[in-house]
C-alpha cells in the first residue's frame, strides 16, 4: 500500500540575498516521515485553484507553526508584540483548514496551527498571554529550547487525544506568546496547562481533527509524541 501524502504548510521568507522563499523546518518533515507518511510541503503563495487542486490530492494535512495571525480574521486586542503576520499565508491556510473541516480530511495543528484551527472555525485568541491571561505561565521559550520540557499539560481522560497520546499528563516544550481564548463552537478543549490555557483541542464530529499548542515535532523521542504523528498518518491511510 502506498504511503499517505501528508501536506505540511510552509511560511514565506527571504534568503540571504533578499529573494523570496518558502520555508519549512526539517523537524516537521522528519516527524511525518518517521510516522510512515510522505511529507508534501504546501506553498502558501499558490493561486487558489492550484492550491485546492493540491489539497484534493493529499490524504492529510499538518498546519505548522509560525508567525501571528492577522487581526483581520478574529476579534482580538491589538498589541505591540504581534509579529510575523503574513496575509498570504493566513488566506491560504484558512481556506485549507475550512475545507478539511467540511470535507473530513485528517488534520493536525501545531502551535500557530492550533490557533489557526480555532480562528478558522469561529474562535478567538489572546494576542499576548502575559498581558491578557491572569497568572499566565511563561509560554514563550525561544531559540534553542525546542527540546526543553517547561510545563505540563493535563488531558481529559475521556478525550480522543488521550486515546492517541496514551497518557493524561504530558510534559511539553513551549514557544508561543499567543493562545486560544474563546474556543470555536465545533471544537472541544481537552487539554490545559496549569494556568488554565487551552493546550489541546479536538473536533468531535470530525474523523480526525486535533491541534496542540506546543511543538511535538521536536519531541519525537517521547512515545506519546510518536503516537500523535502516527495517528495522523493512520487516519490518512483510512481516508
Amino acid at each position: 500500500m502506498s504511503r499517505p501524502l501528508i501536506g505540511i504548510t510552509t511560511r514565506n521568507g527571504k534568503d540571504i540575498d533578499g529573494h523570496p522563499i518558502i520555508a519549512l523546518q526539517h523537524s516537521y518533515v522528519n516527524a511525518v516521515t518517521g510516522a510512515g507518511g510522505v511529507a508534501v510541503p504546501i506553498s502558501c503563495n499558490l493561486p487558489e485553484g492550484i492550491l485546492m487542486d493540491l489539497y484534493a490530492r493529499l490524504d492529510g494535512i499538518l498546519f505548522s507553526g509560525g508567525g501571528d495571525i492577522s487581526l483581520d480574521h478574529f476579534e482580538g486586542d491589538a498589541h505591540p508584540r504581534i509579529d510575523g503576520v503574513d496575509p498570504m499565508r493566513d488566506s491560504a491556510e484558512l481556506a485549507l483548514l475550512r475545507s478539511a473541516a467540511e470535507g473530513g480530511k485528517p488534520m493536525l495543528g501545531i502551535c500557530r496551527g492550533a490557533q489557526l484551527m480555532n480562528v478558522a472555525l469561529g474562535g478567538t485568541l489572546y494576542t499576548h498571554l502575559r498581558d491578557q491571561l491572569p497568572n499566565a505561565l511563561d509560554h514563550d521559550y525561544p531559540g534553542n529550547l525546542r527540546r526543553t520540557l517547561v510545563h505540563s499539560v493535563n488531558v481529559d481522560e475521556s478525550s480522543r487525544a488521550t486515546e492517541i497520546f496514551g497518557e493524561t499528563l504530558l510534559r511539553v516544550n513551549s514557544l508561543h506568546h499567543q493562545g486560544l481564548k474563546d474556543i470555536a463552537p465545533v471544537l472541544k478543549a481537552v487539554g490545559h496547562s496549569s494556568d488554565g490555557l487551552v493546550e489541546v483541542v479536538e473536533m468531535p464530529e470530525h474523523p480526525y481533527a486535533l491541534a496542540v499548542q506546543w511543538h511535538p515535532e521536536w519531541l519525537t523521542d517521547q512515545p506519546s509524541m510518536q503516537r500523535l504523528f502516527r495517528s495522523l498518518v493512520e487516519a490518512a491511510e483510512k481516508k
